[in-house]
């Protein structure tokens, strides 16, 4: 039996361990018969290790798929984000889909409260976080198919506010805005765009935003009393990326127990008492 994603081609930007968020959509699309290119955070000339490159490369390692290609991204860079582009017409020709999983702040900017947040952090983090995948959509466009979609992924700070996630929260709200603006510019040539909005995880961003704490809180908070994996982000992600989710587009997609829809405390009450 085909799987959802025979035939198609795509493009994932941002994974960073086996950890990742993006890994796992990646590692769900694979075993649905997609082929994928990855990107990597650029490693540094003296680092003889090339660690970004190699963790990527681990994942692939570790699981039953290869990938097609596997190239350094600074998104800061549009040279490099055309470059990747001319990589992936070369290999793929079209594309069918395409991840941006890519969010960056300074640990100070993070560490402080919102009104401290430094100038010069505050634009990096949104030129990361944000204008970034405007950047890579822009790019990407002569390359999408007609029946092709984006999903990038953002956290419920942007929509309300999280005590702790500061900045980011900010730039999370701005890529939501970002990503509904997308989806009616691409909308006309086939392209749909959306985003993920996925409960605590352990992951590499996670740990940075004290992802601990927030597990024990949404276990009592979300609507079915346990957190989130990343199988099902994995699987939410690949959804909303093939065929199957072709009516959706402009939306946020929550996956996180039903957190988001709570308007108390709820079973959290009852420990507090």
């Amino acid at each position: 039996m085909a799987g959802m994603f025979e035939g198609k081609k795509g493009l994932i930007l941002g994974v960073a361990n086996d950890r990742s968020i993006a890994w796992a959509i990646a590692d769900k699309i694979m075993s649905e018969g997609g082929e994928c290119g990855f990107t990597h955070l650029p490693d540094r000339e003296d680092d003889e290790k090339k660690k970004n490159h190699r963790r990527v490369a681990k994942c692939l390692e570790k699981s039953d798929h290869e990938a097609k290609f596997l190239v350094p991204l600074n998104v800061q860079d549009d040279a490099q984000i055309a470059s990747v582009m001319e990589t992936t017409k070369k290999e793929f020709g079209k594309i069918d889909f395409l991840l941006h999983s890519i969010a960056f702040a300074d640990r100070a900017d993070l560490q402080r409260d919102t009104v401290e947040t430094s100038r010069a952090g505050f634009n990096m983090a949104m030129e990361i976080s944000c204008y970034s995948l405007i950047a890579v959509a822009n790019a990407a466009r002569p390359i999408m198919s007609d029946r092709s979609a984006i999903a990038c992924m953002t956290y419920f700070g942007g929509e309300k506010c999280v005590p702790g996630y500061n900045v980011m929260g900010i730039c999370k709200a701005a890529l939501d805005a970002t990503m509904r603006y997308l989806a009616y510019d691409l909308g006309p040539a086939g392209v749909r765009v959306n985003a993920l909005s996925a409960g605590p995880l352990k992951t590499l961003a996670g740990s940075a935003a004290g992802v601990g704490d927030m597990l024990k809180m949404y276990e009592h908070m979300a609507m079915t009393g346990k957190n989130i994996s990343h199988e099902d982000v994995g699987k939410s992600g690949a959804f909303l990326l093939s065929d199957l989710s072709e009516g959706i587009t402009g939306e946020i997609l929550h996956i996180d127990g039903g957190y988001n829809a709570m308007g108390s405390p709820g079973r959290l009450t009852n420990m507090l008492a």
